[in-house]
């Protein structure tokens, strides 16, 4: 069956569309690099595609630089020139910007004012008014913020301080941190009911001290009991 022709138009599809880019862009490099091989010619080719990607084919034997060298020898043009020139143009006028920024910083401190007639002169009083507004109401700025951060850490401390006052009253109040509430609880948390059992009681011994209240060795407990 005889191939079907292709009508030559913009491929509405964007995948139809990029998928024939791929082939036909290899295919063309395939054929550029079979010239270059069989017929010794130097080739290159530039190709971006809808999406703005680069591909590129150069002949081996050559270089892009040298390819356009090669171009503008054979041809007697200069593509470099005209970007030359408005590189130039565009150095120029940065230059003079930067020539009247450096003008004016020493303007504003104080510096080449002979040239200045009234007019400049009350200009840049009013600009140089203008920026010390400005840096006023940073100054003024950064200060408030500083002086909230210490608000904020003198109440953080003054409640610290409120909740160990609690605490301490709360002590005071009960020594015994809620554990015996009556007297008559002692026996019971103890463990003795009703006052019953054997009484217990243990002595601490420091041992600078030389008590005889026991001859065993090693232990400063001496344990009594109580009737």
């Amino acid at each position: 069956m005889a191939r079907g022709k292709i009508q030559i138009k913009k491929i509405e599809n964007q995948t139809n569309r990029q998928v024939t880019y791929s082939k036909r862009r290899n295919g063309l490099f395939k054929k550029a690099n079979e010239l270059t091989v069989l017929c010794d010619a130097k080739v290159s080719i530039v190709m971006i595609s809808s999406t703005g990607k680069l591909h590129e084919f150069i002949s081996p034997s050559i270089t892009t630089k040298q390819l356009f060298d090669l171009y503008q020898k054979t041809v007697g043009v200069d593509l470099w020139n005209s970007h030359y020139e408005k590189m130039q143009e565009q150095l120029r006028k940065l230059k003079d910007v930067n020539r009247n920024l450096r003008k004016e910083i020493r303007q504003r401190m104080g510096e080449s004012l002979n040239d200045l007639n009234y007019e400049q002169l009350e200009e840049l009083m009013e600009n140089v008014d203008n920026s010390l507004k400005l840096i006023r109401e940073r100054k003024y700025k950064v200060i408030g913020n500083q002086i909230e951060t210490y608000k904020k850490k003198v109440r953080n401390v003054e409640e610290i301080h409120r909740n160990l006052l609690l605490e301490f009253d709360a002590r005071q109040e009960d020594p015994y941190g809620g554990l015996v509430e009556q007297e008559g609880d002692y026996n019971s948390v103890l463990g003795f009911p009703n006052g019953g059992g054997a009484r217990i009681l243990a002595l601490r011994l420091q041992p600078n001290h030389h008590h005889h209240l026991h001859s065993g060795g090693g232990s400063d407990i001496t344990t009594f009991g109580l009737g």
